[in-house]
């Protein structure tokens, strides 16, 4: 891709879409405006793209930076998303292809059944979800339901089998290129290119929120630099790049669907995993790695590549946590256990970050997370 070409295209400059987009931390806590006249405008819209069917719309609400409702459509169960932010970002077009992809591969996701980032008759994307009537494995496991075990390696099987798609290019998906052509395309040329990407401003930033010191951002930064290398792919693979347990819908012990894929990239085979690493032990890695493992070959280096993704992913959620506010909220907030605080979950973040630098210099085994 040429450099006016990614210059032009509205994630070109997107590490992580909800601590790098120009609206930062656009949904990711405070209430919006308007609602009720955002839910008119969207049924007029429904009713337009489904003309005769009978509609009504519940608001779901949810904690993520997009504005849900549940739907019935023609007497079907349906979930709608609506991304309202000033970026008038397309991206929900290019997470619809990557469904419909998925859901070729056999892998389990909510079938796709209208969306439309075009803002012509909206001033909003918008996007009508099959209805999956099942609970998110974080609820489950907040509510001790989960055998956290039994879905690892069922986790570790399904992202082995959604890296069989190879997209060329790396980070995020161009939609100006699936318009055109229909295909997924990675907007770098290199992979380089993308885990970089904003890097500086990420620790300058928490260096100036007094989340880390300089010297601590420094050996980050010689860290990277030290196992460069690793960082020289061929070809990407699809990643999931939000994955979590609050993106995993089923019961204590099956997987129904894998949701939510806004954030999909073309990247590092082990950068799934260790994003689950931001979240659990080495003991719920070891269970993915041994699902992963059944379906294929661990990619050479893997564990070096996966405590250099835990520190990459960990930096960009120290961002989104301390921008947002994370760490005053109490356990109602998703990403806090039960009986959690938002100053439990900042040592948690803390400790991950230490974790991650430690085992990429070798003095942690992943067992040992």
């Amino acid at each position: 891709m040429t450099d006016s070409a990614v210059a032009c295209n509205p994630r070109a400059s997107v590490h992580y879409w909800k601590c790098d987009r120009p609206a930062a931390f656009h949904g990711t806590g405070a209430d919006r405006e308007g609602l009720a006249a955002m839910e008119d405008c969207l049924a007029r819209t429904l009713r337009e793209r489904f003309p005769g069917a009978a509609l009504s719309l519940r608001p779901a609400g949810g904690q993520g930076n997009h504005i849900t409702w549940r739907a019935d459509i023609a007497h079907r169960r349906c979930f709608v998303r609506v991304e309202d932010g000033p970026e008038r970002d397309d991206y929900i077009e290019v997470e619809s292809r990557v469904l419909s992809e998925v859901r070729a591969m056999g892998i389990p996701a909510p079938e796709v059944v209208a969306v439309d980032a075009s803002r012509r008759r909206t001033p909003f994307a918008w996007q009508v979800l099959e209805y999956i009537d099942a609970p998110d494995l974080n609820h489950e496991y907040k509510a001790g339901r989960l055998s956290l075990d039994a879905v690892a390696r069922d986790i570790g099987v399904w992202i082995a089998r959604w890296q069989a798609l190879r997209p060329p290019g790396f980070g995020p998906f161009d939609s100006a290129i699936l318009r055109s052509d229909q295909r997924l395309a990675g907007i770098h040329e290199t992979y380089r290119d993308y885990f970089h990407l904003r890097m500086n401003e990420h620790l300058d930033y928490l260096v100036d929120r007094h989340f880390l010191d300089r010297s601590q951002a420094e050996g980050f930064r010689a860290r990277f630099a030290d196992h460069d290398d690793l960082l020289d792919l061929d070809s990407g693979c699809l990643v999931h790049k939000d994955l979590a347990l609050w993106n995993i819908l089923g019961t204590g012990t099956a997987i129904a669907a894998i949701i939510d894929w806004d954030d999909a990239i073309a990247g590092d085979p082990m950068d799934d995993i260790s994003l689950l690493g931001c979240f659990h032990g080495g003991s719920t890695i070891s269970r993915v790695l041994d699902g992963y493992a059944s379906v294929r070959p661990l990619p050479p280096r893997f564990r070096e590549r996966f405590w250099l993704h835990l520190l990459r992913n960990m930096i960009v959620k120290s961002v989104i946590r301390v921008g947002a506010g994370y760490f005053t909220r109490d356990d109602g907030f998703f990403l806090i256990g039960a009986g959690g605080s938002g100053g439990k979950l900042e040592r948690q973040t803390r400790d991950k970050l230490a974790a991650a630098a430690k085992g990429l210099d070798g003095g942690m085994e992943m067992e040992d997370l």
